[in-house]
């Protein structure tokens, strides 16, 4: 399984950068997909996830109402809009995805399996 992101970058408070997840390697029709971000010195954080078994999906409190989570199965990408950046956005943000059948964002992110390279988000005050 391959997680390749982009669309990281430098950007000022309150603006917007979209994330890009391409996934590959994969048959299973039952995962979840997800992106965690691990800031200096804090521990990581799971921001948001969709599943393709419910249609579920969650969003951490800290980005809630500013972060979106979509999926175009056909390209087999993920992509996490991020709206109103804020200088504690500021981390390395990881695509990562579980694969089995019942697996679910209802509730939280789930043990992911599988990991990208990390992307750097970077917000200016």
């Amino acid at each position: 399984v391959q997680l390749v992101e982009s669309g990281g970058g430098l950007v000022q408070a309150g603006g917007s950068l979209r994330l890009s997840c391409a996934v590959s390697g994969f048959t299973s029709d039952d995962y979840a997909i997800g992106w965690v971000r691990q800031a200096p010195g804090k521990e990581g954080e799971g921001v948001s996830c969709i599943s393709s078994s419910d249609g579920s999906t969650y969003y951490a409190d800290s980005v809630k109402g500013r972060f979106t989570i979509s999926s175009d199965n056909a390209k087999m990408t993920v992509y996490l809009q991020m709206n109103s950046l804020k200088s504690e956005d500021t981390a390395v943000y990881y695509c990562a995805a579980v694969f089995g059948s019942g697996v679910a964002c209802d509730t939280g992110t789930p043990d992911f399996g599988s990991w990208g390279q990390g992307t750097q988000v970077t917000v200016s005050s």
